[in-house]
């Protein structure tokens, strides 16, 4: 996956897992990934609020960027989803939400009212779903400055058309 991405000119990756697929030595199959892309590694983390939902836990050198993912993918609507928004931050730091369907826009969550920077991503699985939405955007090169920008919304939500 990791040879898909920077093919196509990435400078940084994630790989995150749900919680309850991980394998004792998940960090050791993502270790031996190589590639010149900035790998940043995560735990996709089940939380149960009024339904199964999911927040991934990114790790960075010494931040830690918490993303409620796919916020379109649970068959809720925006009013469902900000009831579980306000429960989800009393038990996790957020720092961005995910807006993305596997990649593809969701107009009705794009224009959701939050506080909250709205992240685009692909979640890809397999070689078809790569490379449908990223983000760009003016930051050092490394995880942490990355974290930052991501935090502040300093970024651009780019979609393949």
């Amino acid at each position: 996956m990791a040879d898909a991405y920077e093919s196509r000119g990435y400078d940084f990756i994630a790989f995150t897992d749900h919680d309850y697929l991980l394998k004792q030595n998940y960090m050791d199959v993502y270790r031996q990934v190589k590639t010149g892309m900035i790998v940043f590694y995560g735990i996709e983390l089940s939380v149960f609020v009024n339904g199964n939902i999911h927040v991934a836990k990114i790790e960075g050198n010494r931040n830690v960027l918490h993303i409620f993912n796919h916020i379109g993918e649970y068959d809720f609507t925006p009013d469902q989803l900000l009831i579980r928004l306000v429960a989800l931050e009393k038990m996790y730091p957020l720092d961005a939400v995910e807006i993305t369907k596997k990649g593809f826009r969701d107009k009705v969550f794009e224009s959701l009212d939050i506080a909250y920077p709205k992240i685009a991503s692909d979640d890809s699985h397999t070689l078809t779903g790569v490379g449908r939405a990223w983000v760009e955007m003016d930051a050092q090169r490394d995880k942490d400055s990355i974290i930052k920008a991501i935090r502040q919304g300093d970024f651009w939500n780019c979609y393949l058309s």
